[in-house]
């Protein structure tokens, strides 16, 4: 895979976090834990962002 498509694959993970994040919380039995963790795995995946985006440029 290239850099590029690595890139654009995990800013995908990253919305689809953001979209999972926000139906859990919108949900009125949302479980703060699964909320925590899919934040958790969203940063991780913006980290890896960073770290691909700084490189490159």
């Amino acid at each position: 895979m290239t850099t590029e498509g690595h890139i654009a694959a995990l800013e995908r993970r990253h919305q689809e976090l953001d979209r999972q994040i926000q139906a859990e919380l919108q949900s009125t039995r949302h479980d703060d834990l699964m909320v925590s963790a899919l934040k958790r795995k969203k940063l991780e995946v913006k980290d890896e962002l960073y770290k691909y985006t700084t490189t490159t440029q």
